[in-house]
């Protein structure tokens, strides 16, 4: 399967409706706790621009603008994505800080070192060439700008059967890296790392929220799981098989801030 067509295929899972369903709206373990604490480590203050990087339904960039004063731009791979969370924007007021466009992370569409900070959650995971989109993320910051990055972790000689493959990497596991790695990649394009933190323990609360929605879902809307390709038989091992990932360090997540030079 070629790049473009492993992001088309992640673009249309997390456009879809079911993924709300059993993900909850920030898409990201942590949720928005996480987001808030990725925002104080980049030291975000009213006036910044920040750009976030795989916005989904605007989520993290609808917090940004409201919580921290800044203009955040949200640039996704989906089209639905886009227009769902600009109708969000305006519905909460915020369309005048808050602004989406579609696009792919590795090729951003915006003008050199135009922002304060880029902040990527739960993505640079799936981006097919990482090196690249760093190199972007270094591109359009300005000398001094701040990176910031939750995602999930991983040893991938090391993951089972069930945590391979495209489902996997579509659910952030399957070409997940090591925390180093993620920060080589960044150093390797001019951002230099200045705080990591592991938050496995955010993982498993999401891997038994996903569990425990899908198991009502399977109740309450099992032609909607079909219909979205969720096998339902199948969840239980590769759920069962992620949180004996993470309890044996195989699997985790973390948050990463890196610095582009001056």
């Amino acid at each position: 399967m070629t790049h473009e067509e492993i992001k088309s295929c992640c673009a249309d899972a997390y456009s879809k409706d079911i993924v709300a369903m059993l993900l909850g709206d920030s898409y990201h373990p942590g949720g928005t706790a996480l987001t808030r604490r990725l925002a104080d480590r980049l030291g975000l203050a009213p006036g910044r621009r920040v750009l976030d990087v795989a916005s989904g339904r605007g989520t993290t960039a609808l917090l940004l603008a409201d919580a921290y004063g800044v203009r955040a731009d949200g640039v996704d791979y989906a089209p639905a994505n886009t227009a769902l969370a600009q109708g969000a924007a305006e519905a909460a007021g915020l369309a005048d800080r808050a602004v989406f466009t579609t696009g792919d992370a590795e090729r951003l569409p915006y003008e050199q070192g135009v922002f304060d900070a880029v902040v990527c959650e739960c993505a640079l995971c799936t981006f097919p060439d990482k090196a690249q989109a760093a190199a972007e993320f270094a591109r359009v910051l300005r000398p001094g700008g701040r990176v910031g990055i939750t995602d999930v972790t991983a040893a991938p000689d090391r993951l089972p059967p069930e945590l391979s493959g495209l489902g996997a990497r579509i659910a952030c596991v399957a070409d997940a890296r090591p925390l180093a790695e993620y920060a080589d990649i960044l150093d390797d394009a001019g951002l230099r790392t200045i705080t990591t933190e592991r938050h496995d323990a955010a993982m498993l609360r999401m891997i038994d929220q996903i569990e425990a929605r899908l198991n009502l879902l399977r109740i309450t809307a099992p032609a909607r799981l079909a219909e979205a390709g969720v096998d339902v038989d199948a969840a239980p091992a590769v759920l069962s098989a992620a949180r004996t990932a993470v309890a044996g360090g195989t699997l985790g997540y973390s948050l990463l801030t890196a610095v582009k030079s001056p």
